[in-house]
């Protein structure tokens, strides 16, 4: 279930500007359980992920790391990225960006600073994830999208960031060695990515 927050009333016909939306954002208490984000000029609730979405982190993280370009950092720690351009945040499950990206006192890290991105699907997130996400971080400029469609059983990897979205993708089942575009240059085994 995805909860999305009333919007905060500016004006009659007024919609909150994003930093109103972040502001809010910042004061809000999420409910333990779920995570928060702006799409499309909402606040979003989201539930946490399943168990077993853990263990595919930590494979991912594992097979990324000595993939990784100099002196970056992958983590799935909760953080929040933005994207004030597109007036969106987001809290990707995994993330990599240069080591200086996090070295700041905001909650809010540069969404353009990540080299990475990576996002399981869940069934109330998965519209979002599939759409705006490639659109807002592909026009960001993010190098490389991994995308793990936990429906569906399979991944697919976005790369070659445009004014569209990302020119280039592949997607496979899962069980298969999903080829990693440059700078990663590698096969990522997607084998154990299934529910149990």
């Amino acid at each position: 279930m995805t909860v999305m927050a009333e919007r905060p009333t500016i004006g009659d016909n007024d919609s909150p500007s994003f930093d109103e939306l972040l502001a809010t954002l910042d004061e809000l208490v999420v409910p333990d359980g779920y995570k928060a984000e702006i799409i499309r000029g909402s606040i979003v609730l989201s539930p946490w992920s399943r168990g077993y979405y853990l263990d595919v982190m930590e494979s991912v993280c594992e097979q990324l790391g000595p993939h990784l370009p100099a002196d970056h950092r992958i983590s799935y720690g909760p953080f929040l990225y933005v994207f004030p351009g597109a007036e969106r945040a987001y809290g990707p499950d995994i993330h990599v960006a240069h080591r200086r990206a996090s070295r700041i006192t905001s909650t809010h890290l540069d969404g353009e600073a990540l080299s990475l991105v990576a996002g399981l699907t869940s069934s109330s997130t998965r519209d979002d994830d599939l759409t705006d996400k490639v659109e807002v971080y592909g026009r960001a400029g993010v190098p490389v999208y991994l995308l793990l469609d936990m429906q569906e059983e399979q991944t697919t990897v976005f790369w070659a960031p445009s004014a569209k979205g990302y020119e280039a993708h592949d997607t496979r089942p899962f069980g298969e060695k999903l080829p990693m575009p440059a700078p990663l240059d590698f096969l990522l085994d997607t084998a154990g990515f299934q529910a149990p």
